[in-house]
């Protein structure tokens, strides 16, 4: 078998599809993309191409290091997003010539069904416990709400009051009812991330993602050791050799590697297993599509220390498009009691309507995060 092409598909609402063709009529998809860079992400893809056409997709591992090991400068969001994507694909392609889910090629399930949890509360947290309400009426009992809006620095303790007052709503809401991770989204600097996480322990929060920025992980072992609530991260982190440092400084409960950013499934499936080898969670990052989340599943499938499943129905971002709309085998993908079941096709699991992809492409919006500033006019992190 011989890989002949490699089409990329922009498609709303802020997504990128990859097909890549084999000799022998089987094909496999992948989800590589920065959001707000596809474009960057899709040169990136064709670049790799020159180095994968006309050979043979199965041999992942050599493929997957031939495109990391191959070029003097490596890694970074836009590389590994790209080998991301067309390392989906291959094991897509490897698990519809053995006819197996991908997981079996990965030695099997460890559990039964997936937890997944589901975003509310929009860019600016608000309306939180109504939309929490409506989606514990589908099942769910697990959520993720951003922390806060823009803060400053050095910010006013009215920023923090605000930013505590809507998860003490929550909590005093719905209590024990649900659980909630809050997202610092890297909104919060190593100055106020101590006296926040000081606040909000009163609500025991799931989990505090990033904190802090991944650049600034020198202070995740120290802010681990001032608050119970589990820290997580790893969204901004693109390889194992990056996690390795965070697993070995401490302060991590919670990895979240994106399997359309953090090279795909061969990589993850290794970081998985140096996060168990630390004690330490695992919960991908997916608020992208249909592709991406099938991906994770199967490596959640996998990992025995897999705890959460990100996933994008009804997340803010989308505009023109939602999870399922690109997918033909829905009924695969749906949730029951806030669980997922293992996705029963060969290869990565989802069928992608390829009709509706091309068409969807053809007038594809360039998507990009809005630009946050503070009073002062200086840039804010979004």
């Amino acid at each position: 078998m011989k890989i002949t092409r490699l089409h990329t598909y922009r498609v709303a609402p802020r997504w990128m599809f990859l097909k890549v063709e084999t000799d022998e009529g089987i094909s496999g998809w992948g989800e590589p993309v920065i959001e707000g860079r596809a474009r960057t992400v899709e040169a990136a893809v064709h670049e790799f191409a020159e180095a994968l056409v006309g050979r043979d997709p199965r041999d992942i591992n050599d493929l997957w290091q031939t495109m990391y090991r191959s070029n003097f400068y490596r890694g970074g969001a836009i590389l590994m997003s790209a080998i991301a994507g067309i390392d989906q694909a291959l094991w897509d392609i490897k698990g519809k010539a053995l006819g197996v889910p991908v997981y079996q090629l990965l030695g099997g399930k460890v559990r039964d069904r997936m937890k997944v949890y589901s975003w509310v509360g929009g860019d600016r947290p608000a309306d939180i416990v109504e939309h929490m309400q409506r989606l514990m009426e589908g099942g769910f009992d697990t959520f993720k709400l951003n922390g806060t809006e823009e803060m400053t620095m050095l910010d006013s303790p009215r920023a923090v009051d605000a930013a505590v007052a809507k998860v003490a709503a929550v909590h005093e809401a719905l209590g024990s009812q649900v659980s909630f991770g809050l997202d610092f989204h890297g909104r919060v600097a190593a100055p106020m991330a101590k006296r926040l996480l000081k606040e909000l322990e009163p609500y025991k929060p799931l989990f505090v993602e990033e904190p802090v920025l991944a650049e600034q992980a020198e202070h995740y072992p120290r802010l681990a050791a001032a608050t119970s609530i589990p820290l997580a991260a790893g969204e901004r982190m693109y390889s194992r050799f990056e996690f390795k440092r965070v697993l070995q400084e401490g302060g991590i409960s919670i990895l979240q590697p994106d399997l359309s950013h953090a090279g795909g499934i061969t990589e993850c499936h290794k970081i998985a297993a140096m996060a168990e080898a630390y004690d330490v969670a695992f919960a991908p990052h997916c608020p992208l599509g249909p592709v991406a989340l099938a991906a994770c599943l199967q490596v959640d499938f996998t990992a025995w220390n897999a705890v959460l499943q990100e996933q994008s129905m009804g997340i803010h971002y989308n505009r023109d498009a939602e999870l399922l709309d690109y997918v033909v085998n829905k009924d695969d993908f749906r949730i029951e009691g806030g669980y997922m079941r293992a996705l029963p096709l060969p290869g990565l699991g989802v069928e992608i309507d390829e009709e509706r992809v091309v068409h969807a492409s053809r007038n594809a919006p360039d998507w990009r995060n809005p630009v946050w500033r503070h009073l002062d006019g200086s840039v804010a992190e979004w």
